[in-house]
């Protein structure tokens, strides 16, 4: 039997591996309302992924080991669930795009356009 959804809020997983960019994220992400989880390298994304059920992902590419790509190669295989991809690359913007992510972002990136990137990809006003 699953868990029933207690705060009725929208859950983004967080996916970076720079914990400066996380805090900055999760700050952001609470204070406009919803329930934030993290994690910091892609093999804890496919973990999280499966086990928190989250309604959209936010994905860094460039990170140690299982990197963002194979993230998003996993994913696309079982689920459709909106994925906003960033980088500081921009070589990779092309690459993310054409494995399933729904948008992408540059790094830096500013926290408000983020903010109103997900709002539109969740299709809501949160």
């Amino acid at each position: 039997m699953s868990k029933p959804e207690t705060s009725g809020k929208k859950k983004i997983l967080i996916v970076d591996d720079e914990q400066a960019i996380l805090k900055f994220l999760i700050i952001k992400f609470k204070l406009s309302g919803y329930d934030v989880m993290t994690a910091s390298n892609g093999g804890e994304a496919l973990k999280h992924l499966a086990e928190w059920n989250p309604d959209i992902l936010l994905l860094d590419i460039l990170m140690p080991g299982t990197d963002g790509f194979a993230v998003l190669q996993s994913l696309r295989d079982h689920s459709l669930l909106p994925v906003l991809a960033f980088s500081a690359k921009r070589e990779n913007e092309k690459k993310a795009m054409e494995l399933g992510a729904n948008d992408f972002i540059f790094k830096p990136f500013d926290l408000d356009d983020m903010l109103e990137r997900v709002t539109k990809l969740l299709g809501n006003d949160q």
